[in-house]
């Protein structure tokens, strides 16, 4: 068992980590760089990992990488990943903004393998988080501890790893080995005999159980598959031009600065621009999949739409799923064999910093513009949230759009308190 201390502790080596790693080793102050480390649980960097199917494009620019908003001259644009890779004619050559999901995970390890000095350790995950006080009982720093024993004192925790998934009510009974979330997809599929004749059914009407649907017809060729929706329909994200100056940077101000019930009015009104709807090509191929299905008379799929699931169990050797018609209200019995979620994730704080914020004594979890949770005025230890924000610094947060400025928030507030502040940990 090893023990470490450090300056900077950032949970999680995806893109809102590694854009944070990327700025702190361009604000000039080595010390800093040098006293970061990302903890990574898996072997490697991949962006959506279980989600990362061949054909699969980001629907974000990629000029809105981890740096170019917040400096264009950076050596860790997409830019300079294509170019160091020979790629920059092909890529350009492709015409579009949007590129591959697979392409744009590998320069997310590509960023990690070019930083000097910020540390990244793979392999790593955190098991438990316990506060260090001093005599007044003021935070002064963390104790982590890993899942082989190693411990971490850090100064300042960040944490970028996600929110939890979300797993609706029906489900939550049914054994594990029939229930996919999205998040574990590609890795469970995979366990599956590719030619068994399942009878799979996806949850979900947005992107990820749309990506599902999709690729189960490669993955599990034999297999029949239903798509269960609550809406009227797929629907298109909305992408007026308009609408997505809402995911400028700038906006994190304005919206920030708003009233609680103004706040959860805009975020009501733009679900469509990300959690309720397709990107308009996938779902044009996706329609025609399914009109190549009818007019060449091999029907192997089945879209239900205004349908909801009101109870799951399991019945002999078949999942029994009880299907609402919301037209109707008329509940009928589908059988299957494997239920597939795509029903994106747990609204709340991660379990990880709700459990931190009990420990800590925190009422509330109170986050400051600079996304640092409020632990009082006296305390000298830190702890950044990354992609969790969305309550208070808009839909954008959980998304790629404002990774280069929020890094540098959270940068320009790590140096602040530095020269504020004892830059010291306790045991």
């Amino acid at each position: 068992m090893t023990d470490h201390e450090v300056g900077v502790l950032a949970i999680g080596a995806g893109p809102a980590n590694l854009a944070l790693a990327a700025a702190i080793e361009e604000c000039g102050n080595t010390e800093l760089a040098d006293s970061t480390l990302l903890l990574e649980q898996a072997p490697d960097i991949k962006w959506q990992r279980d989600l990362l199917m061949p054909w699969a494009r980001s629907q974000v620019s990629f000029l809105k990488d981890l740096v170019t908003l917040r400096n264009p001259r950076s050596k860790f644009s997409f830019l300079n990943f294509l170019h160091d890779q020979g790629r920059l004619d092909q890529f350009v050559n492709l015409g579009t903004f949007h590129p591959f999901r697979w392409e744009f995970s590998d320069y997310l390890q590509w960023v990690a393998t070019s930083l000097e000095r910020v540390h990244i350790r793979y392999n790593a995950r955190v098991v438990t988080i316990d506060p260090v006080h001093d005599h007044n009982h003021t935070p002064t720093g963390w104790h982590v501890t890993l899942a082989d024993g190693d411990t971490i004192h850090a100064r300042d925790l960040v944490i970028g790893g996600g929110r939890d998934p979300h797993i609706p009510q029906p489900f939550t009974d049914l054994p594990p080995d029939r229930v996919i979330h999205s998040a574990r997809y590609r890795t469970r599929i995979a366990d599956i005999p590719r030619d068994q004749p399942l009878h799979t059914v996806v949850i979900g009407g947005a992107q990820s159980a749309a990506e599902m649907f999709y690729a189960l017809h490669e993955n599990l060729p034999n297999s029949h598959i239903t798509m269960i929706v609550r809406s009227i329909g797929l629907q298109n994200y909305q992408t007026s031009k308009f609408i997505n100056e809402l995911f400028f940077p700038s906006f994190v101000d304005e919206f920030h600065d708003s009233p609680p019930e103004i706040r959860a009015q805009v975020l009501d009104e733009m679900r469509l621009t990300n959690y309720a709807g397709l990107a308009p090509p996938f779902l044009d191929e996706l329609y025609m999949m399914l009109y190549r299905q009818r007019m060449l008379g091999t029907p192997r799929s089945t879209i239900h739409t205004m349908t909801e699931v009101t109870h799951a169990h399991l019945d002999n050797d078949k999942v029994i799923l009880d299907l609402k018609d919301r037209k109707t209200g008329k509940t009928t019995p589908l059988p299957c064999d494997l239920v597939l979620l795509g029903t994106g994730y747990d609204t709340r704080m991660p379990a990880l910093v709700r459990d931190l914020a009990t420990k800590t004594g925190l009422p509330h979890i109170n986050v400051t513009r600079n996304y640092r949770i409020d632990l009082g005025r006296t305390a000298t230890a830190a702890v950044y949230l990354q992609g969790v924000n969305e309550a208070t610094h808009g839909i954008a947060d959980s998304l790629i759009s404002v990774l280069a400025q929020r890094s540098h928030d959270i940068t320009t507030d790590l140096l602040t308190r530095r020269t504020t502040t004892p830059d010291r940990v306790a045991r």
